[in-house]
């Protein structure tokens, strides 16, 4: 079980990682928008986001809510259902086009090659019908060859490999019978139940406690594993993307503002947003009487987005950079291998900042 009592840091470091990506990548998103036409205005939910990601990699996406992490998350599954959604960009699994591919394409694909698991599994499973119910419907949607019997003994498989104990009652028991972690639990099996290539875990341990989320987080490292897919985890908690992410994503505003590899970023962190996250978070390691350190300030609103970058009237190095923060759009730039950020300040002087004023506070 994951140690509770390491730091974010500590954990990214000792959890272990999986070999560097080789090939094309099994999804890869470019300059994904995601746009809600409301009465109050356009609504940028994302706004140019792009990455990739490969079999065998787990993908962390952080930021505040309101960020974007989940409006990307269920354009990539296709669930964006409003006539007022308007979707651009590319969104290719395994090569094919998902936006092109049309709704009825990406029906076929959910729940066999692209799966989710949502953050509260008391409202996303159905009150009227057993877990085992709604794990068998998952799976004979794409198997319908399958006899109930079959099906059902796919169910009492999955939730045991899930670790629910006696899977073979428990099957029959409905989802408010189960606790918070077990429903959770529940949830991944649905997920996994037709072997996905790529799951999406949007804030998995939200609102369970810290023993519970530990045997998450353990779980879907194990299961992944063994299956060989592609993750994302969408989270606000950077202790959790410590635990599991090989590479991060940082959104803010609608936008990628930072991404690079776990190791690269937690040691050594190039946006003043992703600083202020560290900052924030808590950490066993230290006093009791020492304070934490908020990002000041309320993220941005999605229709009124601030010009120039969008963080700017939160960054306390704005005035460094002449102006360019509040007059011109920031784009990611390479300040590392593999490591981008979308910051007007210099990369020198980003580095000077970050060793003489930030690091030693985390």
């Amino acid at each position: 079980m994951t140690d509770l009592n390491k730091t974010a840091a500590d954990a990214v470091q000792d959890a272990p990682r999986n070999p560097a990506p080789a090939g094309d990548p099994f999804l890869s998103v470019r300059d994904l928008r995601v746009h809600f036409d409301t009465d109050d205005g356009l609504v940028r939910s994302v706004d140019g986001v792009s990455f990739d990601l490969h079999k065998g990699r787990t993908l962390g996406i952080v930021g505040e809510s309101g960020s974007g992490k989940s409006v990307t998350s269920l354009a990539i599954m296709g669930l964006h259902r409003s006539k007022r959604a308007g979707i651009t960009g590319e969104i290719r699994l395994d090569g094919e086009d998902l936006i092109a591919a049309g709704p009825d394409r990406v029906r076929q694909l959910r729940g066999r090659e692209l799966a989710m698991i949502f953050q509260d599994p008391l409202t996303a499973m159905h009150p009227y019908y057993t877990v085992g119910q709604q794990i068998v419907e998952a799976y004979r949607v794409h198997h319908p060859q399958a006899s109930k019997k079959q099906a059902r003994a796919r169910a009492v498989e999955m939730l045991d490999r899930v670790g629910i104990p006696q899977p073979d009652r428990r099957v029959d028991d409905y989802p408010h019978q189960f606790s918070g972690g077990m429903r959770q639990r529940a949830m991944i099996a649905m997920a996994l139940v037709n072997d996905p290539s790529l799951l999406i875990a949007d804030e998995p341990t939200t609102a369970l406690d810290v023993t519970v989320q530990a045997q998450i987080l353990d779980l879907i490292r194990d299961l992944q594993a063994e299956f060989g897919s592609a993750v994302i985890i969408i989270t606000h908690d950077l202790g959790v993307v410590a635990e599991l992410a090989d590479d991060i994503l940082v959104m803010y505003g609608g936008k990628c503002i930072e991404r690079g590899p776990a190791e690269t970023l937690f040691d050594a962190p190039e946006h003043p947003y992703t600083w202020g996250l560290l900052g924030s978070m808590p950490r066993l390691d230290r006093e009791l009487q020492e304070r934490l350190v908020p990002v000041k300030g309320t993220p941005p609103s999605l229709i009124n987005v601030p010009s120039g970058c969008a963080f700017h009237p939160r960054c306390p190095y704005a005035d460094l950079t002449g102006g360019r923060s509040s007059s011109e759009l920031p784009v990611l730039t390479e300040a590392a291998p593999g490591h981008h950020a979308a910051c007007h300040l210099p990369v020198a002087e980003r580095h000077r900042i970050f060793a003489e004023e930030i690091a030693p506070r985390l």
